[in-house]
C-alpha cells in the first residue's frame, strides 16, 4: 500500500510545518522508521529516526528544532519542524529500514513514498 504524505508546503524562516506519513499498518509493521530529505543536485540525507521503543535520533542540523513521533493507533509517522531555516528547503521522504532488526540508523532507511516538498523562504 502506498503511503500518503502530507503537511508540506511553504513557510517563512522561523515558521513551523508538520509532516505526516500514513498507510495501513505502517508504524506497526516497521520497527525502524524515519525521515530523509534531498535537495536537487545533492545527496539524500537523514533527518531523524524512531524505533519501536520510541528511541529517536536526529541529524545535527535539525536537533532541537525537529521532532519525530508516531501514532500506532493511526498508523502515522510525523515530523514536527519548528524554527525552520532556508537550508531546510528540500523534498522530504518518510522512510523505513529494510532490515528485520539491529540498530535503527538513518543510513539504512529507504524512502516509502514519492516525497513531499518543503520550501522555506521569506
Amino acid at each position: 500500500e502506498q503511503v500518503v504524505e502530507s503537511g508540506g508546503g511553504s513557510a517563512q524562516p522561523g515558521g513551523s510545518l508538520r509532516l505526516s506519513c500514513k498507510a495501513s499498518e505502517y508504524t506497526s509493521r516497521n520497527w525502524c522508521m524515519g525521515w530523509l530529505r534531498q535537495v536537487p543536485g545533492k545527496e539524500r540525507e537523514g533527518v531523524a529516526t524512531i524505533d519501536d521503543d520510541g528511541i529517536t535520533t536526529y541529524a545535527g542540523s535539525v536537533k532541537g528544532r525537529f521532532t519525530i513521533s508516531k501514532d500506532d493507533a493511526k498508523d502515522t509517522l510525523f515530523l514536527q519542524m519548528n524554527s525552520l531555516e532556508p537550508e531546510d528547503t528540500a523534498m522530504y521522504y518518510c522512510a523505513t529500514s529494510p532490515f528485520a532488526g539491529g540498530v535503527c540508523t538513518m543510513i539504512e532507511l529507504e524512502p516509502s513514498g514519492q516525497g513531499i516538498l518543503v520550501t522555506v523562504s521569506s
